[in-house]
């Protein structure tokens, strides 16, 4: 039987493994022959919980960031980060890097660049950069400050995502395709003014953006993902209040769960389903 992970096997910002347990249980609830569709397929975590747990399930994942090729590279991956352990063994743990031993680091990620013709800067920032930073290309790796925090073990995804079918397109046209009674939408977009970058986008997630998305809520089963930050709860209550219009989130069930940024500031994520 394949391995069941809790959390994505590479760093994804925004994936849901603080909700791998209440997502568990709450699938209960749902039928295990329905058609699961990933949305927002990111990191791929809530397309593997759900296969893991209904096996008979259809269950696609819309891999519009491309995480897929992270996961194929991480032989590579794994191989850089065998090189950047000898050159930092002797540093403490996660204290900053001395600049001589950062531009040999810079040394042998370029050399590696070289070689392979690509580097996941984003799992790469997991081991070198200060906690929750992100960079995506040697340009800006290279302009930030490097902490040693590498990695220990390699890293390892045999079996994710496995009889999980692999899409990659606009999320509307996904939702067009599969909305039926039979079909359960987890949908987890970018949150509310997100940098998109590390999701393979220049752009920010605006307003107009996450407002579209509740369309897919309308007389759908589904999941829903969000945070207190973006308040959007509160704006669907009061819309139903000052308006005709209905609250996409009426008749769901509720949980949520704390998140820490750091020692003096955190948010709450959000999970409903209905």
């Amino acid at each position: 039987m394949n391995k069941k992970f809790n959390a994505a096997p590479l760093p994804f910002q925004g994936q849901k493994r603080r909700f791998t347990k209440q997502f568990k249980e709450a699938l209960s609830a749902f039928p295990e022959d329905a058609v699961y569709v990933d949305l927002f397929g990111g990191s791929g975590l809530l397309a593997h919980i759900v296969k893991q747990k209904y096996p008979k399930a259809k269950v696609i994942w819309n891999d519009y960031d491309n995480f897929a090729k992270r996961l194929k590279a991480i032989p590579q991956t794994n191989a850089l980060l065998t090189k950047l352990r000898p050159i930092l063994k002797d540093l403490p743990r996660k204290e900053r890097i001395p600049e001589t031993t950062r531009k040999k680091v810079l040394e042998a990620i370029k050399l590696h660049e070289t070689e392979y013709d690509y580097v996941d800067y984003i799992t790469l920032s997991a081991s070198l950069l200060f906690s929750a930073k992100y960079a995506v290309s040697y340009e800006q790796f290279a302009k930030e400050t490097f902490y040693n925090r590498i990695k220990i073990s390699d890293y390892e995804c045999t079996g994710y995502l496995e009889d999980v079918e692999r899409l990659s397109c606009d999320y509307k046209k996904l939702f067009e395709k599969y909305k039926s009674d039979r079909t359960v939408f987890l949908v987890d977009p970018p949150y509310l003014s997100t940098d998109t970058s590390t999701y393979g986008s220049n752009n920010y997630w605006r307003l107009r953006d996450y407002l579209d998305v509740l369309n897919v809520l309308d007389e759908s089963r589904y999941f829903y993902f969000t945070s207190n930050k973006s308040q959007i709860v509160e704006l669907c209550q009061w819309i139903e209040t000052r308006t005709s219009f209905g609250n996409p989130f009426q008749g769901s069930t509720i949980t949520t769960t704390e998140t820490s940024l750091n020692r003096s500031a955190s948010y709450t994520d959000i999970m409903m389903f209905k």
